[in-house]
């Protein structure tokens, strides 16, 4: 398949050089094994079809609609929206601009779009008269329906969204969560995974993000540069001879890392000296107010456990925001006796699965798993320990678990996990999104289809193609002089043939694979069923 991706982020292939998200992260590997063409901000560095994305409306489409109002509401944490009016035209215009852009790729086989930034850039794509599959992917979650009516113009960018024919999301909350909203505002059921408005059918269908735990263990392997060698050697020598637990977050309001410090107060209160922490946390969106009061929250909270709880000889939090190549992270990763993944909310978190592939298979750490993580819905209670993040309590006594726990229990549970992870990868991931996306492959243009004069029509109404295929055969079969007999067998075609096409009207503008008939009432290709010759 001759595929586009487009993102509002992209990412080096180099597993030496650090990542800009997991988003970038994730989709690195898929695009460097199908050999997609990649469209992204030019912002973001990466390898692929850079766009020089318009100045006058960079900073609505970014970080007033899409970073300060999307964001935090599809997160579930409204507390934290601002400028909820400014943006949203900036953030249409930037969508029809990307949508132009892609226009030159309009002979390639399909369209994958991802994330929050391009909610609205499938409707965009149909309007410039891309018919090509275009399929959508979000990455954050999805939240109730109270929630996301915060939103302004959220019924018009969850109407754009059905313009897209495969919509992809991270769990079953996600997934019912936007069912109900379309439920809710729009009184659109969704039957059997699929919503068919006038104009067409969209599916509806989760995708659980993976990685690559073989590449994982390669990086494990990778040669790292003198550099960031030095540099984590140095951060290791902190912890020689004692246990430390790890966290990997963007300096980010939804990842928890207020509470999860709270959590090592609590827990260093109890018990003195029992383990440390290194957080490591790369800045993120500095120029967004949140994001900044964020910052001095938590490294004002981090001062204030390393001033209670340190001493000369040992500090209890090491906190950097430095960020790191894969690599780099799978030493750390291996090294930490604990992962602690507390996000208030989140689509998945790989960092999560990255910390248990890079585990020594004698002697693995522990995973700290909160149960908002998309994560917690592939690791359950005897894998990960789940927690409530919003409650410092509940870290404590998990962290607390994880680093007394015996040998044998840290084994089981973690391969337990990392056959989850070994059975479903990314490769997987992106293999299942991209054949259920090659459905909406047109083949069968309306004017080429003349025995249903409908239109194109799908592979989801096989079964009733099927039943009205076998009755108009059954029904050629039968002795014409039988007239009796002809005429009962031509009521259960004509049955057949009403229930095939009453949902082909609802979709003849985008209809996917079906053959045609091989007969007609009269033996011949190419009448409708419809008109009877008496």
């Amino acid at each position: 398949m001759k595929l586009v991706v487009i993102s509002n982020r992209g990412a080096p292939f180099d597993p030496n050089k650090p990542q800009t998200g997991g988003l970038a992260a994730a989709l690195e590997p898929v695009v460097e094994r199908s050999g997609a063409v990649w469209m992204f901000s030019s912002e973001n560095r990466g390898d692929g079809t850079e766009l020089d994305l318009p100045a006058a409306h960079h900073r609505g489409y970014y970080r007033d609609y899409s970073n300060s109002t999307l964001w935090p509401v599809l997160h579930s944490l409204s507390d934290r929206m601002s400028r909820a009016e400014e943006g949203y035209d900036s953030y249409r215009q930037m969508n029809n601009f990307i949508a132009r852009a892609a226009f030159d790729l309009r002979d390639r086989d399909a369209f994958w779009v991802h994330d929050y930034h391009l909610l609205p850039l499938g409707a965009d794509l149909h309007k410039l008269g891309i018919e090509r599959p275009t399929g959508f992917f979000l990455h954050t979650p999805w939240p109730t329906a109270d929630m996301i009516e915060r939103v302004p113009n959220y019924r018009e960018l969850m109407k754009s969204m059905l313009e897209y024919d495969l919509l992809g999301f991270q769990t079953n909350r996600d997934l019912n969560n936007f069912s109900a909203c379309l439920r809710t505002y729009f009184g659109l059921e969704s039957r059997d995974g699929v919503v068919t408005t006038e104009r067409g059918q969209t599916r509806l269908q989760k995708f659980p993000i993976g990685i690559d735990p073989r590449q994982f263990a390669e990086y494990l392997a990778a040669e790292l540069s003198s550099a960031e060698q030095e540099k984590i050697s140095s951060l290791l020598q902190n912890f020689e001879g004692a246990k430390f637990a790890i966290g990997v977050d963007r300096l980010d309001y939804t990842k928890g890392i207020d509470k999860r410090v709270e959590a090592f107060n609590q827990l260093l209160a109890a018990e003195p000296g029992s383990i440390s922490l290194l957080q490591i946390a790369p800045s993120s969106r500095a120029d967004v107010d949140e994001y900044r009061k964020y910052k001095e929250d938590v490294e004002n909270a981090i001062d204030h456990v390393n001033a209670q709880h340190g001493t000369e000889e040992w500090r209890p939090i090491h906190y950097t925001n430095e960020p790191f190549s894969q690599a780099a992270l799978a030493r750390l990763y291996r090294a930490a006796h604990v992962c602690v993944v507390t996000p208030l909310s989140d689509g998945m978190n790989l960092v999560a699965k990255e910390y248990v592939a890079a585990q020594d298979p004698k002697d693995p750490g522990v995973l700290v798993l909160s149960k908002f993580a998309g994560a917690a819905e592939d690791f359950n209670e005897d894998e990960a320990l789940l927690v409530d993040p919003n409650h410092p309590e509940e870290i404590a006594a998990a962290i607390s678990k994880a680093a007394n726990m015996p040998l044998e229990e840290r084994v089981r549970r973690w391969r337990s996990m990392m056959d989850k992870i070994e059975s479903y990868t990314i490769h997987d991931w992106s293999a299942d999104y991209l054949r259920e996306l090659d459905k909406s492959r047109i083949t069968v243009p309306a004017d080429q289809f003349h025995h249903l004069g409908l239109g194109w029509t799908n592979e989801a109404q096989m079964p009733l193609y099927q039943n009205y295929a076998a009755t108009l055969t059954a029904y050629n079969e039968i002795d014409p002089a039988d007239a009796a007999l002809k005429e009962a067998a031509y009521a259960d075609v004509k049955s057949a043939f009403v229930a095939l096409a009453a949902p082909l009207k609802h979709t003849q503008d985008r209809l996917w694979d079906l053959p045609a008939p091989t007969a007609s009432r009269d033996g011949h290709r190419g009448q409708e069923l419809g008109v009877r010759e008496d």
